[in-house]
Formats: C-alpha cells, sequence, structure tokens
C-alpha cells in the first residue's frame, strides 16, 4: 500500500482500519429496503419493538391460568394483529420476533407511539421486537404490496407529491402507518393526475372530472 498523502493521513487519522466495527449494517439495510428517511424513526421503531418484546418476557412470566395473563395477552396480541404488524393472533411467539420492518411495512410513527401509550397504559410495566417488521407497514411498502407502485422509491415520491390519500384525507408522509381495516382505503387523491390517467385510460373519465 502506497504511503498516504498529508489530506488523506488527515482525513483518516481517527479510522482503525485493524479492528473495524460491523455494527449498523443491518439499520442501513433496513432504512435503504424501505426509504426510511430518518434515522429517529427508525431508532423509535426499534424502541417500540425492544418494549414488546420485555412486556411479552413479563407476561410469560405469570401463571399461564392467570386471568390478568390471559386478559392482556389477548390485548396485545389484538392491538399488534389489528395494526398489521403480526399475521395471526395465535401466540405470543409472534410478537417476540417483531421487528422493525413490521412497522415499516404497516404503521405510520404516530401510529407506533401510540402503540406505546397503549402498552404502557394497559399493560402497566415501564420498559421498552426485530425491527424488520414494522418497515412494513408504512404507506410506502403497502403502496408496493397492492400494485400502485412498481417500487419503493416511485412510491415515496406518489406521497411526497400528494398523490395518495387514505379514507378522506391526503397523506404525504411515507412514514404513515396502514392498519389492516385501512388497507382498502387507499387510493388516489382527487386532485392527483395519476387518478386522471388511470380514468381515461379505462374511458371512465367525464367532464366534471377534466374540469376538476
Amino acid at each position: 500500500m502506497r504511503k498516504l498523502k498529508f489530506h488523506e493521513h488527515r482525513l483518516l487519522r481517527r479510522v482503525d482500519f485493524l479492528d473495524y466495527n460491523g455494527k449498523g449494517h443491518r439499520e442501513g439495510r433496513v432504512m435503504q429496503r424501505y426509504r426510511v428517511v430518518e434515522r429517529d424513526d427508525y431508532k423509535k421503531y426499534n424502541g417500540i419493538c425492544l418494549m414488546v418484546q420485555k412486556q411479552v418476557h413479563m407476561i410469560k412470566q405469570m401463571d399461564p391460568r392467570d386471568p390478568f395473563r390471559i386478559e392482556m395477552t389477548d390485548m396485545l396480541l389484538d392491538k399488534l394483529y389489528n395494526m398489521g404488524v403480526i399475521p395471526t393472533k395465535k401466540s405470543l411467539v409472534k410478537c417476540e420476533n417483531l421487528s422493525v420492518s413490521s412497522f415499516c411495512r404497516s404503521l405510520s410513527l404516530r401510529r407506533a407511539i401510540l402503540l406505546c401509550h397503549f402498552l404502557a397504559r394497559h399493560i402497566k410495566f415501564h420498559s421498552y421486537c426485530s425491527l424488520v417488521n414494522h418497515c412494513r407497514r408504512r404507506l410506502a411498502t403497502v403502496m408496493t404490496r397492492i400494485k400502485m407502485a412498481e417500487h419503493l422509491k416511485e412510491a415515496v415520491t406518489y406521497i411526497q407529491q400528494g398523490h395518495v390519500r387514505v379514507g378522506p384525507e391526503v397523506v404525504t408522509d411515507p412514514a404513515f402507518l396502514v392498519t389492516r381495516n385501512m388497507e382498502d382505503f387507499i387510493t388516489w387523491a382527487d386532485s392527483s393526475k395519476i387518478k386522471k390517467k388511470i380514468m381515461k385510460y379505462n374511458d371512465a373519465l367525464d367532464d366534471y372530472d377534466v374540469m376538476a
């Protein structure tokens, strides 16, 4: 290896090439895969995962016949299933394997924070599941899955430009988390040019839509 030039030496003086720290690669992969722009979003999703895992661990320490354990288990499973973070409500194992990607495929960050409040309020524990599951519930990821966009980058662009609405409201935040009940209400905004092009292609565009 050639000798480093002065400016190269100054830039790399704090880099240890022998003991390279490889941590953080998973974080980068998840953020890139699901187009998570803000690192704070990833950290909050990760915190929620850890919180759920600790709640599950505490629930498992109780007597299986304890009515409180049964009630809290049902509440936790129902909440996570309705948010679309876990595929079934059969057991707590799904909660233990929860990941950030689950939220990226499903929820908005605001709903994820509401989940934290739900856990703290109903389960009465004060502790903060893997990250991949959270990202699957993000609006951009759901749009890709239901074929409204070919890939995540395109979906993020559509959302940021105001082409997409969930229910009656136009959503411009790609981190918006979509629950199972909300998936059927994802559509193009009324003012979207994409919607008009699709209607024109299907011969469903009338004079009123052209004027709008």
